[in-house]
């Protein structure tokens, strides 16, 4: 009863600015969801919670990046979003953590039933600090959503996490420099709405 988050939120996307044109002049259109198997969170459009600058920072990557994304950025934006988290799979609070990690079990069980190995979180080959490329973690997430629709149980609109990202924020710190909450958008139902950020930081401007 204590679990549900009924309020809306604002999330950030970096994009291309010719897709964030598209979504900004049309009511129907949607961003892509992202299908990839390392995706952090399972399969889903991904926002940064309340951060057009990290949204940025991403685009920014993905730019001197571009065999790390399926679109390529050639001008870099940023799209915002009103989202309504719904049924949320929140792994910020501890009934969903434990189902995770019941999932991560049901997932063991069904490789070792069929001899098959067990996908692994890995850092990219350039070799960054952080652990980007999360297949175990993405495996993990979709049998999660698997097991609940054999159960029958109310699908999961969205998933929220927080992550520690980057370089320590200062010697010894407990904080570091891109840590953020993400949330991954199932139900497109939960975008009400895609709106221009109103920032003064370069390159948000929508024609």
């Amino acid at each position: 009863m204590y679990k549900s988050l009924p309020y809306f939120v604002l999330g950030f996307h970096g994009c291309d600015r010719k897709v964030a044109e598209k979504i900004l002049h049309s009511d129907s259109n949607h961003l892509t969801q992202s299908e990839n198997d390392y995706d952090w969170m399972g399969n889903g459009i991904y926002f940064w919670e309340n951060s057009p600058e990290r949204a940025l920072q991403y685009a920014r990557h993905l730019k001197k990046r571009p065999q790390r994304g399926k679109a390529k950025i050639t001008h870099e934006a940023v799209i915002g979003a009103v989202i309504d988290l719904g049924n949320c799979l929140n792994l910020l609070e501890t009934q969903s953590l434990q189902t995770l990690k019941a999932s991560f079990h049901m997932l063991q069980q069904s490789h070792k039933l069929s001899n098959a190995p067990m996908p692994q979180n890995s850092k990219p080959l350039d070799e960054e600090e952080d652990v980007l490329i999360r297949r175990l973690d993405c495996a993990v997430v979709e049998i999660t959503h698997a097991l609940y629709a054999d159960m029958g149980k109310r699908p999961f609109d969205t998933v929220r996490g927080v992550f520690w990202e980057g370089r320590e924020l200062y010697p010894n710190a407990g904080f570091r420099e891109k840590n953020h909450i993400q949330i991954c958008v199932r139900n497109l139902n939960c975008i009400k709405g895609y709106f221009h950020p109103r920032t003064s930081l370069a390159n948000y401007s929508i024609p």
